[in-house]
């Protein structure tokens, strides 16, 4: 298939791309670089630097099979500091696009949702009935998007596909997080072992889990990427399927802390601050769904095996 990847020189979009390119799609990248980088697009793959909403409908013209959609704003205390550049650069930039899919009838769409779409949940692990109520701007405008999408497939046929990410984590060879304003915990924790941080902050050690931190559920980008490359061969038109994609089992602050202690050898001192306002005890996927009807199956989402290939990466970038 020809594919158009936006946000393909970003650390989801790159690894994507790199295994699209791999199973032998034709790849076409178009990325803004306002965060991704231009040496992160897989070698064969077309780049085209230029902005999605603006660039779309040119690009559509010549004819494709599908879009996989990254490009977007994603930091949550940003989204609620300046709600506009998330409402635009997320929702408007998207409805081009659908509108550009409409115009060339372009058939296929995966679009990279979140698990911030559920804000605080009832019940863990979350499946994809439950309630969606976004604490934030960032889940709020993915929300919308997932809803504009289903309207969209539903009136014009299209096949679409809106995958729901937990915590993303791990690197595939030379693709790897990379972020300017870097908020993720493991990159983070990397980050005192390499000697760029004194210590990592562990907010609160008194929630109700089995060692008092945090739990959250994180998933290898590879096994994220092979997800994207299923929902394209599963899509089926006028339908829009929402699928969470985690390990299903979660893993502490303190046991990401203990990890990466033991793969870097490294001891990362720990500083206990306090709780966030907003942060939810636990938040892990229910995905189920993904398994039984998209054949998928997280297969490298092991801490210690995330652990190892963000930390080879993150050393071969110093």
């Amino acid at each position: 298939m020809k594919l158009l990847v936006t946000g393909g020189a970003g650390y989801v979009g790159s690894v994507c791309a790199a295994r699209l390119h791999e199973s032998g799609h034709e790849v076409v990248v178009v990325d803004d670089l306002s965060t991704g980088h231009a040496d992160a697009v897989p070698d064969g793959c077309r780049f085209v630097q230029a902005d999605i909403a603006e660039s779309a409908a040119a690009l559509l013209a010549e004819g494709f099979d599908g879009v996989l959609h990254f490009a977007a704003k994603s930091l949550v205390g940003e989204s609620m500091q300046d709600p506009s550049k998330y409402w635009w650069g997320n929702v408007v930039t998207t409805l081009a696009l659908l509108e550009a899919m409409r115009t060339h009838r372009t058939p296929r769409l995966v679009f990279s949702s979140t698990a911030a779409v559920y804000g605080e949940p009832d019940t863990v692990p979350i499946p994809e009935s439950a309630a969606t109520r976004p604490t934030n701007t960032y889940g709020a405008t993915k929300l919308a998007i997932d809803q504009a999408i289903t309207s969209y497939a539903t009136a014009y046929g299209m096949a679409a596909t809106s995958l729901r990410y937990f915590n993303v984590a791990g690197a595939y060879g030379a693709f790897g997080e990379r972020h300017t304003v870097e908020t993720h915990l493991i990159p983070i924790v990397l980050q005192v072992a390499l000697g760029l941080r004194e210590q990592v902050q562990m907010f609160g050690d008194d929630w109700p889990t089995e060692d008092g931190t945090c739990v959250r559920d994180y998933i290898h980008v590879t096994d994220l990427a092979d997800a994207h490359l299923l929902a394209l061969e599963q899509a089926q038109p006028n339908q829009h399927g929402i699928y969470n994609l985690g390990n299903g089992t979660g893993f502490s602050v303190k046991q990401v802390v203990d990890a990466c202690r033991e793969v870097t050898g490294h001891p990362i001192p720990a500083l206990v601050a306090p709780r966030r306002e907003g942060d939810p005890a636990s938040l892990v996927a229910a995905s189920t769904r993904a398994q039984q009807e998209l054949g998928w199956q997280p297969v490298r989402s092991q801490l210690s095996r995330i652990v190892i290939d963000a930390w080879e990466f993150a050393r071969a970038r110093q």
